[in-house]
């Protein structure tokens, strides 16, 4: 057995085996189910069949798709931006990381559905709206990874700098940045996986503008079409399991030959 072989066995093998018996558990609850209570349960082979195979469906799937992923992207681009300044700020003062992190907290910490309906009374219903919820719930991770990444940089490289007289910009530059790299990634993957899920739930309770995927899903619901409500569902887990995996790709190949959680060998 070859390498690749081996390899492809080890990584793809054991998920693929909690899949099947997934699914085996799926056909056997539906199939105790009552026959009056089957339709609230579609089968996984009814998702192909009955709804990705209608034209229809899958063109109203993937118009969502792009108005969810639209909304994401955007709101994980302002968490970033916001996100990394309120770390770097912080790492610089200790005054400035006590007056700013019980607010990081507390963007963790609010219910977000709380804040849907106000936030859609003050900014509409239309991109905008939905933007500003997906930067709240993907902001923690940009602030409170990096602010981890820049605040274990090693002391000793710390003291050599400060030997050397280096700027606190040539430090962030050349010590902090690097240091905090692994920790930026991983929040990165954090961010961008709850940027698909802030998209989702904003779009599903503001109940009206463009259609993304959570609109579709609570169309599909108010109509029992449970075949095609489990496709748009895939379809949510699938968009953020590609944004979660691009940016896990990212860090592999930025810090992965170096950072032992990224790759590199212990």
């Amino acid at each position: 057995m070859n390498k690749v072989t081996r390899w492809l066995l080890k990584s793809f093998l054991p998920p693929f085996g909690v899949f099947c018996t997934f699914i085996a558990l799926w056909y056997a609850v539906r199939a105790v189910l009552p026959d009056n209570r089957k339709i609230l349960l579609a089968a996984p082979h009814q998702i192909f069949t009955e709804a990705l195979s209608d034209e229809k469906v899958r063109s109203d799937i993937l118009s969502a798709t792009w108005t969810t992923l639209e909304a994401a992207l955007i709101g994980l681009g302002v968490a970033i931006v916001i996100g990394l300044t309120m770390a770097v700020l912080m790492s610089q003062a200790k005054w400035i990381e006590r007056s700013f992190y019980p607010w990081a907290i507390f963007l963790q910490t609010v219910p977000i559905l709380a804040l849907v309906p106000l936030i859609g009374m003050w900014f509409g219903f239309e991109l905008f709206a939905r933007v500003v919820v997906c930067a709240i719930i993907a902001m923690f991770p940009m602030i409170i990874n990096p602010l981890n990444g820049f605040l274990s940089a090693d002391r000793g490289l710390h003291d050599l700098f400060t030997l050397a007289g280096t700027s606190k910009a040539t430090r962030m530059a050349k010590l902090l940045g690097p240091s905090a790299l692994p920790d930026i990634f991983v929040g990165l993957q954090t961010a961008a996986g709850l940027a698909v899920v802030g998209a989702t739930v904003g779009d599903f309770f503001f109940g009206r503008g463009p259609r993304g995927l959570g609109l579709l899903i609570n169309f599909y619901r108010s109509r029992v079409q449970t075949a095609e409500l489990f496709a748009t569902i895939l379809a949510t887990c699938l968009l953020g399991l590609v944004i979660f995996w691009f940016f896990g790709a990212l860090g592999r190949r930025v810090v992965g030959k170096w950072s032992p959680a990224w790759g590199a060998p212990r």
